[in-house]
């Protein structure tokens, strides 16, 4: 490993698993589901779900008990589930991480931002008394880039700070984004992922999207730590992972999604040098209906059926926007005595876009491997 290789050094989960990646790596480990009855999941909600009965609620996410009173009176759920993970991320990453603030960034990965304050702020202009007041304090909650924005100063980061949206695929993009930051020399250290709220305003979107025959909802915040190899020495931090690449592609007339992910993870696997052989786990974005199928499909194409696959997308519910870094979290919280390269795909039915990326899974000793050992 040379001493520019990207590695991703650090992560932590907020889901329906709790607060933390030993809650989310324990928990799928464990094989447990944390969809669970809205009205016993203490979600801190505040009300119904909208057709929904059950989801992947963060159990217990009061945001004023998670982050404190000061400064998060007008914050809404999915900017304080971003806080929170970023923090969770710093804390284990230890104190020397943020020593040099300026080189230390953060990219983000969003459906809309808050749909939930979009609409509740929208409704305000229109419903409230002439001349149409609102409260300029939940103004920032509608703007996309907000949780990221807040997260960076609420814990003082001071690098490049970006937003990007891509439906289903956005972990992975801001992952591509984020690599590309670094292999071009604008970012050092940076801190990447994705988030998605459980609100009433999202759950109806979701059910109106898909005619009522939407999965179960989700929420949560998945964060990472990407460095080169020498910068985590330095901070005395192990990869957990090296970045091999990123592969995306569109279906449309004449190409379906299964030739397109073929073709995309093909892609990906001929330019990191790798071939189908090397993949040694795979986890796929698992959707249901014919997207699902047609995943299925090509994965068995092109590594087979015998590589096992880690899923995370029943026990959580449908995360939305922060699926795909939920699924590349799953790939870290069991590769423990693992070796090889895992892939991750995903598909996005709005779009007919897919995506893949690849990850170099160290051996358990930490020793050097030969390609495809």
């Amino acid at each position: 490993m040379s001493a520019e290789t990207l590695v991703i050094s650090g992560w932590s989960a907020i889901s329906a698993f709790g607060l933390g990646a030993d809650a989310f790596a324990g928990a799928l480990r464990a094989g447990r589901s944390g969809v669970r009855p809205l009205a016993e999941a203490g979600t801190g909600l505040g009300g119904g779900l909208g057709p929904f009965e059950c989801g992947g609620a963060v159990p217990g996410f009061e945001i004023a008990e998670v982050l404190g009173k000061k400064g998060t009176r007008s914050m809404d759920r999915v900017t304080a589930l971003t806080v929170a993970a970023t923090g969770l991320l710093l804390e284990s990453a230890g104190p020397g991480l943020t020593e040099d603030p300026d080189h230390v960034g953060l990219v983000l990965g969003t459906g809309s931002g808050s749909v939930q304050s979009i609409m509740d702020f929208t409704r305000d202009g229109l419903t409230g008394d002439k001349p149409y007041h609102v409260d300029p304090a939940l103004f920032p909650n509608t703007v996309m880039n907000r949780m990221a924005g807040q997260s960076a100063i609420w814990h003082g980061l001071r690098g490049p700070n970006a937003t990007v949206a891509a439906g289903a695929l956005t972990g992975l993009s801001a992952l591509n984004y984020t690599a590309r930051l670094q292999r071009c020399g604008h970012a050092g250290t940076m801190l990447c992922g994705a988030a998605e709220e459980l609100t009433p305003r999202r759950a109806w979107l979701e059910w109106r999207a898909t005619g009522g025959d939407a999965a179960a909802p989700g929420e949560g915040c998945a964060m990472f730590l990407l460095e080169r190899a020498a910068d985590a020495a330095r901070g005395g931090r192990a990869p957990l992972a090296t970045v091999l690449g990123f592969g995306f592609a569109a279906a449309g007339p004449g190409l379906s999604p299964r030739e397109a992910l073929v073709r995309c993870v093909r892609g990906a696997l001929d330019r990191a040098g790798r071939d189908a052989a090397d993949v040694r786990l795979v986890a796929p974005s698992a959707t249901e209906g014919p997207e699902g199928k047609e995943e299925r499909a090509a994965l068995d194409e092109v590594i087979g059926d015998a590589v096992p696959a880690v899923h995370c997308r029943e026990a959580l519910g449908d995360t939305g926007a922060a699926s795909a870094a939920f699924q590349v979290a799953a790939v870290l919280a069991t590769a423990a005595n693992r070796s090889g390269v895992a892939l991750v795909t995903s598909l996005d039915r709005a779009e007919g876009t897919v995506g893949c990326a690849l990850f170099d899974l160290p051996a358990a000793d930490g020793g050097d491997r030969e390609k495809g050992a």
